[in-house]
């Protein structure tokens, strides 16, 4: 009796904290299907009495920014993505392999550029894209956002490669392979969802980035998908319904990754989850 009350207990806890953080995502879709005048109303109704996907057909229309805005930031994640994991594999496989001085420090390097702000390392890299002549185009937001999924898919993917045992490294120089091939065919295969997560972050940090996207490209033409925000906020009024619908497009690519990708997400978290 007691252990079914304390699940009881631990059951209402949970659904509590789900409401919760579930709460802000059914309102703003709530609000995409309200319309403007129903939005104000006081009190504003849980539930649209006069439901309309207007907001949703706006942002999906040919005349949006919305789309051109998914094919800038799929071009940027995507860039991001490639150049941060392939960058970051060998360099984590070589920190959790191998012993040299100075390793400790530089892991704590890559801990500590994690608590920076994009903000802080913005104008550094205006300056060196400028004189690079990579302002407006897609190279320059693709190399900022790395910066951002470097660090981290290094410490992920190196405490992945620390879980795995050294024997298997042993045996396949024993069977004739050296340590590339090792690497390639042994490590990289056994290290499949740790490479899944941290090329789901890298694309996920490069998806939602803002400052690095309007700051290294002035077109709007080639802008990201979270630039067109903006487009909502007018002198007088937001238009709260159209900015909700764009945002729950917006964020659907990244829901889909996770709800698709969710096996190797949690397989290469916990798995890598041992003591550096």
């Amino acid at each position: 009796m007691k252990n079914e009350r304390g699940n009881w207990k631990f059951f209402i806890i949970g659904m509590i904290v789900f409401v919760i953080f579930i709460f802000p995502l059914y309102w703003m879709i709530v609000t995409a299907l309200k319309t403007q005048v129903e939005i104000f109303q006081i009190p504003t109704p849980l539930w649209p009495k006069d439901l309309t996907f207007d907001s949703f057909a706006d942002q999906l229309s040919s005349s949006s920014d919305t789309l051109r805005g998914f094919k800038n930031s799929l071009i940027i994640g995507a860039g991001a993505t490639v150049i941060s994991t392939i960058l970051s594999i060998p360099a984590a496989y070589g920190l959790a392999r191998f012993k040299f001085s100075g390793r400790k420090i530089l892991i704590l390097y890559f801990l500590m550029t994690q608590m920076l702000p994009s903000t802080l390392i913005l104008t550094s890299l205006y300056i060196m894209f400028s004189k690079m002549g990579l302002l407006n185009s897609y190279i320059a937001p693709i190399l900022a956002d790395a910066t951002l999924g470097i660090p981290f898919s290094i410490i992920i993917l190196r405490t992945y490669f620390l879980s795995i045992p050294k024997e298997l490294d042993e045996a396949a120089k024993i069977d004739g392979c050296n340590s590339i091939t090792s690497f390639t065919k042994v490590m990289l295969p056994i290290a499949k969802p740790g490479i899944v997560v941290a090329a789901v972050f890298s694309f996920v940090y490069a998806w939602g980035d803002l400052i690095y996207g309007i700051t290294f490209i002035t077109d709007p033409n080639m802008r990201p998908i979270t630039s067109s925000i903006y487009n909502y906020v007018q002198q007088y009024q937001t238009l709260w319904n159209a900015t909700m619908a764009f945002g729950i497009i917006a964020i659907m690519p990244v829901v889909l990754i996770f709800i698709f990708m969710q096996k190797y997400i949690v397989s290469g978290l916990t798995n890598g989850a041992v003591k550096a």
